[in-house]
């Protein structure tokens, strides 16, 4: 009877053990999440394939190129990290954690319907990028927040427009650019050459102009 349990224990544990593998998206992988997946490689730029639920090689690859631009651990494998880079987010995932994502899209939303209301969709989306840029590199705050209120880094922070309600673009594009699409090229500052006097501002390496902004590093 103990020798039964036993096998019985150790059969379960390897049973749990090779599910939680497949639960993650990975090459082979076929179903919904993996349609999920590969949508939002396709809008971001980082998938050319077909949207046909099926993890193959093309799908591996964009994966890995998301995970490589956006610090991740470059394996292939669409685990809980990489999924929640991309805004997908299964049954599991935390009250907390949904939480956590809703204010970092509202504040980020208000920045861009502050800042670059009237802009390109693509635009607006390269303003987000411009915040997440920041949070990523060394010489600014490493929060959303903490990027968006460091002194004099926004006008529309200086000028109170950061309270106001942002519309569904300012929304979209924000949870687009906390997602990981990046239309500003790794860009870390942005400004407006009909406006701009600062000398220093044009002295930037340009990456992209989008609309009435100059985005560059």
């Amino acid at each position: 009877m103990i020798a039964f349990l036993a096998i019985f224990i150790t059969v379960g544990i390897i049973f749990f053990q090779n599910n939680s593998v497949e639960a993650l998206s990975k090459y082979g992988s076929r179903g919904n999440e993996v349609t999920q997946i590969q949508t939002k490689l396709k809008r971001w730029g980082y998938y050319n394939g077909n949207i046909d639920g099926i993890y193959g090689t093309q799908t591996l690859n964009a994966v890995k190129y998301f995970q490589r631009k956006n610090g991740l651990t470059v394996d292939g494998i669409a685990g809980p990290a990489t999924l929640k880079a991309m805004g997908i987010y299964g049954s599991s995932s935390s009250s907390g954690s949904s939480s956590s994502n809703s204010s970092n899209v509202n504040l980020l939303a208000r920045l861009i319907y502050g800042e670059a209301r009237g802009e390109p969709y693509t635009g607006q989306v390269a303003v987000g990028a411009v915040v997440m840029n920041r949070v990523k590199s060394s010489s600014f705050p490493n929060s959303i927040s903490g990027v968006i209120y460091a002194s004099g880094a926004f006008d529309a922070v200086r000028d109170g427009q950061i309270n106001l309600s942002p519309n569904s673009d300012a929304k979209k594009a924000a949870q687009d650019a906390l997602n990981g699409w990046d239309p500003s090229y790794g860009a870390i500052y942005y400004f407006n050459p009909a406006t701009a006097t600062n000398k220093w501002i044009w002295s930037r390496p340009m990456t992209v102009t989008i609309g009435r902004h100059r985005f560059c590093k």
